[in-house]
């Protein structure tokens, strides 16, 4: 006889795991799918399925969900994450791979009424719809609250020993993972970068100065401080040791690159271009940052593709640089 076969979608959070492990006791052979961009990762998701035994893929879709970012049609939550067109990309994705690989159905661990804006009943039936994979996306833990599906309906999964599962509390998730003996997972906080106000806001700056940026860009955004200058270069300033060498790693041809000389400090990038207005203000952005004493004079080293040259810069408060910080 035939195995009955479905693809999950799993961030790495407890609830996606719980559902993959529903469907496993009921004799369903289930493989994690987790999806990858700059703003979230594999990790929790290998940590997870690793502990519960799960085949994981691991789908890199940057360059759809970067088109998708910039025009999402369903908006965006309260920053820059546009959670439905989000999820009903991953779901598109999963769903072509279920075809052409011969599983038979989609599962997801998402819980009616749990989050505001994307686990509503109206939403999970936007994103499945929006997905071109309506009636195959089951929802093993709030399944008993939710329309029939494809697998249900054909008797592949049993609906009766699905969970009717509703709301923001999470104890019957946690008695739920103690019972298939559970003991490691992360909290729900989520991690996708794009719910974040700060890292939000950097993206905004770059996509107005930058509509298509390659990846480097975006990964720099996750590091020091961002500066917009005023002949339109982007400056970012390392905060630690760690932040330096990182930021240093990125560093491309086109990019301009200061260190303080004799002074500890960060090290600065400047990318975007950049004018000799723009050059002067992120010397003094690497030295004000560094440990010189307010007032001080000082020489920060300028290093670009062609040459490296010096430059003699003050010291100034840094409350006078805000007005630049992204």
């Amino acid at each position: 006889m035939k195995p009955v076969r479905a693809y999950g979608l799993v961030s790495g959070g407890l609830d996606s795991i719980l559902a993959a492990l529903v469907l496993r006791s009921q004799g369903i052979e289930v493989t994690a799918l987790t999806f990858v961009t700059p703003f979230f990762g594999p990790e929790n998701a290998i940590r997870m399925c690793t502990q519960a035994d799960i085949p994981l893929k691991k789908i890199d879709i940057t360059e759809p969900h970067l088109i998708m970012l910039k025009h999402p049609a369903h908006g965006y939550g309260g920053n820059m994450n546009p959670c439905i067109d989000c999820h009903a990309l991953m779901l598109k994705t999963a769903g072509e791979m279920m075809v052409a690989d011969g599983f038979d159905f989609l599962f997801t661990g998402e819980v009616l009424g749990q989050r505001p804006m994307s686990q509503t009943r109206g939403s999970l039936i936007v994103v499945a719809r929006t997905s071109e994979f309506e009636g195959y996306v089951l929802r093993p833990l709030s399944a008993g609250l939710l329309k029939e599906t494809i697998p249900e309906l054909k008797g592949l999964v049993d609906r009766g020993r699905l969970l009717s599962l509703s709301g923001r509390s999470r104890k019957p998730q946690i008695k739920l993972a103690a019972e298939f003996g559970l003991i490691d997972y992360p909290n729900p906080a989520g991690g996708c970068l794009l719910t974040d106000p700060i890292f939000s806001n950097r993206l905004k700056d770059l996509f107005k100065h930058l509509p298509h940026p390659p990846v480097r860009d975006i990964e720099l955004l996750k590091l020091g401080r961002h500066f917009r200058l005023p002949g339109g270069s982007k400056a970012i300033v390392g905060r630690d040791k760690a932040n330096n060498e990182k930021i240093s790693a990125l560093a491309r041809p086109g990019d301009v690159t200061f260190q303080g000389i004799r002074c500890p400090g960060p090290v600065v990038l400047l990318t975007q271009g950049s004018r000799e207005e723009d050059e002067r203000l992120a010397a003094t952005l690497c030295f004000s940052y560094g440990d010189a004493a307010e007032g001080e004079s000082g020489r920060v080293k300028i290093s670009d593709d062609s040459s490296t040259r010096e430059l003699t810069v003050v010291k100034v408060a840094k409350d006078e640089l805000k007005g630049y910080m992204i």
